[in-house]
């Protein structure tokens, strides 16, 4: 493990964004340089290659998933980003989401990480009525692990049941085969709109080495599959392409055929000139440290992300351990819910715990996502919360209550939700502001972020009593040097679960981001989601009151 995690603690945020900079560095080399000679020897380009040539600026606005798959499949090998590069940007001048199969990992196989993270870039797609451009180079299902990608609704199906809903709802969708394309995955280019091939690709359910074995049949590749088959002899393809290079600049003609971006949201979305932000970026790195005992300033925070001057707090001297308000962030008006970072005072009763959501900064953030969906306002989420208030008091003053009407406006808002969580990502606190499980139009999360069910003291202990009752009811007696291994381990182990990579690799969070780039990034995603409005009612269901 890199500096940065629980064994050897960064000193601060700018040295976490560092270390995270560097592996995702190494990331993006997916099978690494041999497996990149090999797909140049072939005469092909990379993944990332192909986006660079793709994508009008070369590099993307916001890539989805770099993480999926971090840590995991290491007895295959591993499958860094899971085999496949998600990314959005322009094409021609109009924002695209692009899906390009990394052949360098593992021939570009589908892992359960893979069919994941593609799923979420076609509801990325899909949710901000963004065109698709798939990029095919893949051996299809990854078979060692076929059980766990094969037959679900959240598995390589699904993508399929995708391509046809979202060609029906009347999003472009356009696929190369720039490699291989077998199986099952046969079935993503030719659900498509148009479809590019090059030579040397394949196209078919079954290889040659299958059919003789199905079926006892000799035939070629090229029988089988080839572009030139396709292009004369089945009709499958409708544009075949000498190499790689003549494939992008056919792709990027046929994209440029349809009208590019103006920029301008839909009403009643809307977006004036951006004013900078009242304190650079970099001045996070002084007002959060990576150790979440030590305090901060929510507002320091807002101060370095949103337009100077247009923070108007909502119930400023109300329910302190949320901070709620409207503003501008690149020009687009927002309503912002953030966690509050250091003790507050009410006005009555004791002190409240930053990071703690109690009744009354439940109740006040519920009737503000409420006025949110009224004024048509996207809501900007900032995280870093420990749960809600626990204790005789605070359950007889009704929390349970007041949190409900919080998860319910939430779960009902009918605008864009973004969220970033900034530190602690605990319990019901992860499902109060907006946590993956609600629709979040994008998630992202800074190097220190920490996501769990609860925190790792509380964990550890409530894990080692499980653990040494077990033990017990076994008839083993636990002494005390193994009580101490134990708990050891067991805080280890959730520590390790904690970790934001984690979360990230499973596809809880769309990608870590460098604290400093929180404007720019939440800049890019408004003008993503922002793109398509579907007028509907504001609705909730019944709140206890």
């Amino acid at each position: 493990m890199p500096k940065g995690n629980a064994e050897t603690p960064a000193s601060s945020l700018a040295e976490l964004a560092d270390h995270i900079r560097d592996e995702e560095a190494a990331i993006r080399l997916g099978g690494g340089r041999a497996a990149i000679d090999r797909q140049h020897e072939k005469g092909r380009w990379t993944a990332r290659e192909r986006l660079e040539k793709l994508f009008d600026d070369k590099s993307p606005l916001l890539e989805i998933g770099l993480w999926s798959a971090w840590g995991m499949y290491e007895e295959w090998g591993g499958a860094p980003a899971a085999g496949v590069v998600c990314a959005i940007g322009p094409i021609a001048g109009r924002r695209h989401m692009a899906i390009a199969n990394d052949a360098t990992v593992k021939a570009g196989a589908f892992f359960p990480a893979t069919a994941k993270k593609v799923l979420r870039a076609q509801r990325i797609a899909f949710a901000n009525r963004l065109p698709l451009v798939y990029l095919v180079d893949s051996a299809g299902v990854f078979l060692p692990l076929q059980e766990d990608v094969f037959p679900d609704e959240d598995d390589f199906g699904r993508i399929f049941r995708n391509n046809a809903v979202i060609s029906a709802a009347g999003l472009p969708q356009i696929a190369a085969i720039m490699g291989n394309c077998v199986a099952g995955g046969g079935y993503l280019p030719v659900l498509c709109d148009k479809m590019l091939m090059t030579e040397g690709s394949g196209l078919y359910l079954a290889g040659p080495a299958l059919v003789r074995s199905a079926i006892g049949q000799r035939a070629t590749h090229e029988e089988l599959g080839g572009a030139e088959m396709h292009a004369q002899v089945s009709g499958t393809i409708d544009y075949r392409e000498p190499n790689d290079e003549a494939c992008i600049e056919r792709l990027r003609r046929l994209i440029s055929l349809a009208a590019p971006d103006d920029g301008i949201p839909p009403k009643p979305f809307s977006r004036v000139a951006a004013v900078p932000s009242e304190r650079p970026a970099s001045d996070v790195y002084g007002i959060v440290r990576p150790d979440a005992r030590q305090e901060y300033e929510v507002r320091d925070v807002l101060a370095t992300v949103v337009d100077g001057g247009t923070f108007d707090e909502y119930k400023a001297e109300y329910g302190g351990t949320l901070v709620c308000g409207t503003a501008r962030v690149g020009g687009f008006p927002v309503g912002i819910v953030a966690s509050q970072h250091h003790q507050v005072r009410p006005a009555d009763g004791p002190i409240q715990f930053g990071g703690v959501i109690y009744v009354d900064s439940a109740e006040k953030a519920a009737r503000f996502v409420m006025n949110c969906n009224q004024d048509w306002l996207p809501i900007l989420f900032l995280q870093d919360v420990n749960g809600f208030m626990v204790g005789r008091d605070s359950e007889q003053a009704g929390i349970i209550k007041a949190g409900a009407k919080l998860v319910s406006a939430i779960s009902n808002s009918r605008v864009p939700k973004l969220t970033v969580i900034t530190g602690g990502s605990f319990g019901a606190g992860n499902y109060a502001l907006c946590g993956k499980a609600f629709d979040p139009r994008f998630i992202f999360a800074w190097p220190n972020a920490r996501y769990a069910v609860m925190g790792a003291e509380q964990a550890t202990s409530t894990l080692l009593d499980i653990t040494v009752k077990s033990l017990e009811r076994q008839g083993h007696a636990v002494d005390a040097e193994e009580m101490a291994d134990l708990r050891d381990r067991v805080r280890g182990d959730y520590e390790r679960q904690t970790d934001i990579r984690y979360a990230a690799a499973r596809g809880w969070v769309d990608a870590i981001i460098d604290p400093a780039a929180t404007r720019e990034t939440l800049i890019a995603a408004l003008e993503i989601a922002t793109r398509h409005i579907e007028p509907e009612a504001f609705r909730v269901g019944v709140y206890q009151v």
